[in-house]
């Protein structure tokens, strides 16, 4: 293997936090090896550059093996190692310049987190690098680290809620509001995967709009998009909770259906009601068998409904 292929294996969120911890310990090792002032705690820094640079070196390592509570475990942890080294920096200077690492973790919680894991890490973080402050020897630091504090804690809010605003845009499709193609089948493979270790079937159902071009043709591109909006309310309302519809481009749409079999999910789609939706369509089905890949499972239900469509055609 290419070893410059090899940082691309990390996950960006293991990555970055990786590389905080990294740079946190080699900034800690300059600080030891290059003191500010006299008194300053020089076995402290040492040893927080150690734990830096091990943690960083640890979690590049590990890399995809990495566990979601790890993660969230290594957050606190700077957070603690953060309050220890302000609790001890001698300097106005040392405890203020702690701002930055505190927005760091701020920024990073709001991006790889979800808003409520984000907020309580800022707000533990903020909390405890505070006490740490309140605890370090030199005075009046409050005020001026209080604008460092607020700073992390607003500029984390506003990167939650830009996050969250990226994040429905890069999954949702903007006509008819529904899961876009690249979000359902990353859904999909994960509930294949649920139904694999659990045992339950699985199906997915392709659905594809009859004469949708003479629509276009004939009443222009606004109406052919007020019929794709109006069929996916359509089949919205009638489908479970628990189905997972999304457009997979142009006027074809496919359907997830846990916990269903051939069967139910023919009953499933059976619901959709054609008679009373604005345009008609084809469809096929397929339900997972062993070995079966989402790929395998839409090529499948592909062929069933191009099959049905050639009998319609032929029996005109």
């Amino acid at each position: 293997m290419d070893e410059t292929q090899l940082p691309r294996r990390v996950p960006a969120r293991v990555a970055l936090l990786a590389w905080l911890y990294g740079l946190s310990g080699a900034f800690s090792l300059l600080g030891a090896l290059a003191p500010l002032a006299a008194d300053t705690p020089v076995g402290l820094l040492a040893g927080l550059a150690g734990t830096g640079l091990t943690v960083g070196a640890a979690l590049w390592v590990a890399g995809p093996r990495v566990p979601g509570v790890l993660l969230h475990g290594a957050q606190l942890l700077v957070a603690v190692l953060v309050a220890l080294l302000a609790s001890r920096s001698v300097t106005a200077a040392g405890v203020v310049g702690l701002g930055p690492v505190l927005i760091a973790l701020g920024l990073y919680a709001a991006h790889f987190c979800s808003a409520a894991a984000a907020r309580a890490h800022t707000a533990g973080a903020i909390v405890l690098v505070t006490a740490g402050v309140a605890a370090a020897p030199p005075d009046r630091v409050l005020l001026p680290w209080s604008v460092a504090a607020v700073t992390a804690a607003v500029l984390t809010e506003a990167q939650v809620r830009l996050s969250a605003r990226l994040r429905a845009d890069a999954s949702t499709d903007p006509l008819t509001g529904l899961a876009n193609r690249r979000a359902w089948e990353a859904e999909a493979r994960r509930s294949l995967a649920r139904a694999r270790r659990s045992g339950e079937p699985l199906s997915v159902a392709v659905l594809d709009l009859d004469d949708f071009k003479v629509v276009n043709d004939r009443d222009g591109h606004g109406a052919g998009d007020r019929v794709l909006q109006d069929l996916a309310a359509h089949w919205t309302r009638r489908l479970r909770t628990s189905d997972l519809l999304g457009r997979h481009g142009g006027d074809e749409f496919v359907v997830c259906l846990p916990g269903t079999d051939l069967a139910g999910a023919r009953e499933v789609l059976s619901r959709l009601d054609p008679a009373t939706a604005p345009i008609g369509w084809s469809v096929g089905a397929a339900t997972a068998g062993p070995g079966d890949t989402l790929t395998t499972l839409l090529q499948r239900a592909d062929e069933e409904l191009y099959s049905s469509k050639r009998d319609r055609r032929a029996s005109r």
